[in-house]
């Protein structure tokens, strides 16, 4: 689903350097500050449905299933301010008065594709931890393929330009969650929906505590490398840093599908496992996780390094943008190999219901090592931007490091018995 995003950006990046900059401001940043929370809230269906999987109470999947729409629905609302004063937002933070205001444009045709995500990323974790993944490829494939349509007559035979490549987003966004809607509701899962249920609004607070801690621990991850796009607001020629800044950080934000699709598939197995009572099982999810994801990354790598000089033909035409980008590649080729563990074991605290854990561990790694190191790096080192990167891949580093020692040390017999009290407590709240 992200390389909807994808195709719209490099439809606008083909418009005007003005208009890759706008959306790449709204689509990058204000989208990446609700996207990482409403997916990070619904992880939590990863700990809860996976875990109910697990242990054969296939029934409470559509409780929970409902119970998130209930919460998710609410946080999108809340989240609307975002969108609709976009433009002061972005002015506040530096940048440019012709971008920010078309960027403001942008955003206020985007809240259709926000308000999609509270049943988008719950109808796929639900239908991920009864290991119906297929579904959820083939419909989003269809949605993909449905948007390059759609992107090409809204943009240049409708000409409505990049008003038309943002609503083309939120029209795919929604026909993939009618797609998986329509699956769930007339019988693709009959065992796990019975059709809806007053449950869904019991226990919403001890839902919305486990949602917001998901939320936070994804968020100030999603967030982190996008700060450059806003640093970029105080350069020089800064539709162009913007330009090219995008770019790498929307093949970096692309890679990272697949590591993120790890830590979705890690926290369903893991927590299945620990549903079961299988220790041992959990444990070999996990390596299998990380193998896994490293070779994933090392393709990735090796992508970026040969082909760094095609790499930013896709998005635009402008030969100073793609300069820059060509200067940045090396860097972006080890920051999507660095992206690559870290979300596995995340995923392995998703499943075990520890998303808290992880949200102190992203404060500390990211805000209070890797942004100020980069700060630093930037003053010093002749390129602001690679100085600023750089130490921002510091955090990533040491936020992987502390997560690898924690899960290293896991007791697995410890977690599965946590996961059983916690499988209890809810069925004993729902009688």
């Amino acid at each position: 689903m992200f390389s909807i995003t994808v195709v719209t950006q490099s439809f606008a990046g083909h418009l005007a350097d003005l208009d890759l900059a706008a959306i790449s401001i709204a689509c990058t940043v204000l989208i990446s500050v609700t996207f990482g929370f409403m997916l990070g809230m619904a992880s939590a269906l990863e700990t809860l449905c996976g875990q109910a999987y697990g242990a054969g109470q296939h029934r409470m999947l559509g409780v929970y299933l409902q119970r998130s729409w209930v919460v998710l629905s609410l946080a999108s609302i809340l989240m609307l301010p975002v969108f609709v004063f976009a433009t002061p937002l972005l002015k506040l933070v530096g940048q440019p008065v012709a971008v920010a205001e078309q960027a403001g444009l942008v955003a206020v045709w985007l809240i259709p594709f926000h308000l999609s995500f509270p049943f988008q990323f719950t109808l796929q974790r639900f239908l991920q931890c009864q290991l119906k993944t297929a579904i959820v490829a083939w419909v989003s494939g269809a949605a993909l393929a449905i948007h390059v349509l759609v992107s090409w007559v809204f943009v240049y035979r409708m000409r409505i330009g990049i008003v038309g490549a943002a609503l083309s987003i939120g029209f795919s966004w929604w026909l993939s969650v009618l797609g998986m809607l329509g699956y769930t509701l007339f019988g693709g899962c009959p065992c796990s929906w019975t059709g809806f249920s007053a449950e869904a609004f019991v226990g919403l607070w001890e839902f919305f505590k486990l949602s917001l801690a998901s939320g936070i621990m994804l968020a100030l991850e999603n967030f982190y490398y996008r700060l450059l796009l806003i640093v970029s607001g105080y350069m020089h020629n800064t539709e162009i840093a913007i330009d090219a800044l995008s770019v790498c950080v929307t093949i970096y934000g692309w890679e990272s599908m697949i590591p993120l699709a790890f830590l979705g598939a890690t926290g369903v197995r893991v927590a299945n496992e620990l549903g079961a009572g299988n220790a041992e099982g959990a444990k070999f999810a996990t390596l299998v996780s990380v193998v896994n994801t490293v070779l994933v990354g090392f393709i990735f790598w090796l992508v970026v390094v040969f082909f760094n000089k095609n790499l930013a033909l896709i998005f635009t035409s402008s030969s100073s943008v793609i300069q820059i980008v060509n200067d940045l590649a090396m860097l972006l080729a080890f920051t999507v190999l660095l992206n690559c563990i870290q979300p596995v074991l995340s995923g392995v605290a998703v499943g075990s219901g520890r998303q808290a854990v992880v949200a102190y561990i992203n404060i500390g790694s990211y805000y209070l090592v890797g942004i100020p190191l980069g700060i630093l790096l930037g003053w010093f080192l002749p390129s602001s931007i690679v100085g600023m990167w750089s130490g921002m891949m510091s955090g990533t580093v040491v936020q992987t490091l502390i997560l690898a020692t924690i899960t290293m040390r896991y007791d697995w017999e410890k977690e599965v018995r946590k996961a059983q009290i916690l499988i209890k407590d809810e069925a004993t709240s729902n009688q």
